[in-house]
C-alpha cells in the first residue's frame, strides 16, 4: 500500500505541473512546453512501470493468463476477437506464451490513452488527473484489463460526441468493441447523454425506469441473450455500490447548484450532468444487473473534468476555495477506502508483486 500511495502522490505534483493549455500556443518549444512534457513523459513511464511489470496483481490476472493460453491452443474463450488477436499476434512473436509482454501491452496503451483523453479534454490537467488517481481508475486498470483499455477508449471518444462527430464515435467504440464488448452500451448512452432534454422527456424517462423495479427478470433476460456466458455465474448476482450513489449525488447536487451558470447553456457540461445523473439512475435502478458498475463506470468516468469545470466557474472566490478543499477532502477520503479494501477478493491489488522476484502460480491448465 505504502509502493501505491508514493507513487500516487509523485504522480500528481508532477501532474499539477502540467499546463494543458500551453501547447496550444504558437511558438518555438519554450521552457514551459519542455517541462509539460518531461512531466507527462514521467507520469507516463511510473505509471506504466508499475502495470507492466506487475505479476499475479488483480483478481483476474491468473483467469487471463489461462485465456491467452487457450487462445494459443485455439481453445474457445469468451473474451473478444481483438484480444484473441493481440495475444495470438505477441505469442507468435515472441515464440512463447508471453503473458507478460502482453500485459505490458495493454497497461501501455490504457495508461497512454487515459492520459492523452486527460490530457486533451481537461481545463486543467492537474485536477482532472488528480481525480483520476484518487477515484481507483488507474489501479482499478490491474483487474479487468480488457474493460479499463476500453474505458479509456470511451474517454478519448467524448470529444467527438460532443462534436456531433457521429461516425467516427461509432467506429472507434466499433473497434473498441473487440476489446470489450461492454463499449457498445456507450452509443446510446452517450448520445442520451448529448441530448437537450425537456422537462417532460425527463418526466417520460423517470417513468420508464420505474419499470426497473416491476421488471428485474425481463431485464436480466435481455443481458443473458446479449452475454450468454454470465448464464448460471456469479455475474448474474447483481449489487451496488453505496460509495457509488453516494458520490454521484453529491455531484448532482453541485451541479444543480451551478446549474444555471455553468450546466444550462453549456454543451459540454450538460453532457457531464446527464452522465452522472443515467449513472445516478443505474446505481438506483438496476442493482440486481450483472456487473452494474461496469455500465455506471462510463458514465462517472467524466466526474474527472465535470467536478474541476463546476467549482472553477463559479464567481465567488471565497465559494470557489470551500468547494475546491471539500472535493478534494472527498477524493482522498474516497482514494482512502478504495485502499482499504485494496486487498478483498474483487480486487486483488494487494500485495503487489513483479517477475523481478516472484514466481506464477499455476494456472487451471498446468493444475489438470
Amino acid at each position: 500500500m505504502i509502493l501505491y500511495i508514493l507513487v500516487t502522490v509523485t504522480v500528481v505534483l508532477l501532474g499539477f505541473l502540467v499546463n494543458n493549455r500551453l501547447e496550444g500556443i504558437k511558438g518555438g518549444v519554450s521552457r514551459g512546453k519542455m517541462l509539460n512534457r518531461l512531466c507527462l513523459v514521467s507520469v507516463f513511464l511510473i505509471l506504466f512501470a508499475l502495470s507492466a511489470c506487475r505479476l499475479n496483481v488483480g483478481n483476474d490476472y491468473a483467469k487471463y493468463v489461462e485465456f491467452m493460453h487457450l487462445v494459443n491452443c485455439n481453445a474457445y474463450v469468451p473474451t473478444e476477437a481483438g484480444f484473441n488477436g493481440i495475444v495470438r499476434l505477441i505469442y507468435g512473436i515472441s515464440g512463447f506464451e508471453n503473458y507478460l509482454l502482453v500485459f505490458a501491452f495493454f497497461a501501455f496503451f490504457t495508461v497512454l490513452l487515459f492520459l492523452a483523453a486527460i490530457y486533451r479534454q481537461a481545463d486543467c490537467f492537474g485536477a482532472s488527473f488528480f481525480l483520476f488517481m484518487a477515484f481507483g481508475y488507474y489501479f482499478q486498470s490491474f483487474s479487468t484489463v480488457r474493460y479499463y483499455l476500453a474505458l479509456a477508449v470511451a474517454l478519448w471518444a467524448i470529444p467527438y460526441v460532443l462534436r456531433r462527430e457521429w461516425l467516427k464515435f461509432v467506429l472507434l467504440v466499433l473497434l473498441g468493441a473487440t476489446l470489450h464488448k461492454s463499449l457498445l452500451v456507450v452509443i446510446p448512452l452517450y448520445i442520451l447523454a448529448s441530448m437537450e432534454w425537456k422537462k417532460w422527456q425527463l418526466a417520460l424517462m423517470g417513468l420508464f425506469c420505474t419499470t426497473f423495479f416491476f421488471l428485474p427478470d425481463f431485464y436480466l433476460r435481455v443481458v443473458i441473450f446479449l452475454y450468454p456466458t454470465y448464464e448460471d455465474t456469479e455475474y448474474l448476482e447483481g449489487g451496488t455500490s453505496y460509495v457509488n450513489i453516494a458520490r454521484c449525488l453529491g455531484v448532482l447536487i453541485l451541479s444543480l447548484i451551478c446549474y444555471q451558470r455553468s450546466v444550462k447553456d453549456n454543451r459540454r457540461n450538460r453532457f457531464y450532468f446527464y452522465c452522472n445523473l443515467g449513472a445516478l439512475v443505474m446505481y438506483v435502478c438496476c442493482s440486481f444487473l450483472p456487473v452494474i458498475s461496469r455500465i455506471g463506470y462510463y458514465l462517472t468516468i467524466t466526474h474527472i473534468f465535470f467536478l474541476p469545470a463546476l467549482i472553477a466557474q463559479m464567481e465567488n472566490p471565497r465559494w470557489k476555495k470551500l468547494f475546491t478543499a471539500g472535493a478534494a477532502a472527498a477524493a482522498v477520503l474516497y482514494f482512502a477506502l478504495f485502499m482499504r479494501r485494496a486487498g478483498d477478493a474483487g480486487l486483488r491489488i494487494l500485495p503487489y508483486e513483479t517477475f523481478m522476484f516472484h514466481d506464477m502460480v499455476p494456472i487451471l491448465s498446468d493444475v489438470n
